[in-house]
């Protein structure tokens, strides 16, 4: 289970941090990452790393959003600098391992840009 946590309202420009902690250990998943929904659209990768080949971003978030976990507290997170009004969206987590069917999502956090 995921409980994601961190989002809130903020003025453009502004930062925040997402977490999502897992009920168990996440040392064992090699897909980890970070989604969002803005209304009215699609669910899209915001973030995603794999143990093979490393952190892929969206162009859109490229130098601005920075992945990152801590094995010891089962949490990954993303920290969100210099944000948009179109990063407005529900941020979803998620783990997997490759190769098998385990593929959890968090509830999702909303995060509004906005002045």
């Amino acid at each position: 289970q995921l409980q994601a946590s961190g989002g809130g309202l903020v003025q453009p420009g502004g930062s925040l941090r997402l977490s999502c902690a897992a009920s168990g250990s996440i040392s064992s998943f090699d897909v980890m990452g970070w989604y969002r929904q803005a209304p009215g659209k699609q669910r899209e990768l915001v973030a995603r790393v794999t143990t093979n080949f490393g952190a892929n971003y969206a162009d859109s978030v490229k130098g601005r959003f920075a992945f990152s976990r801590d094995n010891a507290k089962n949490t990954i997170y993303l920290q969100l600098y210099s944000l948009k009004p179109e990063d407005t969206a529900v941020y979803y987590c998620n783990l997997g391992r490759t190769g098998t069917s385990l593929d959890y999502w968090g509830q999702g956090t909303l995060v509004t840009v906005s002045s």
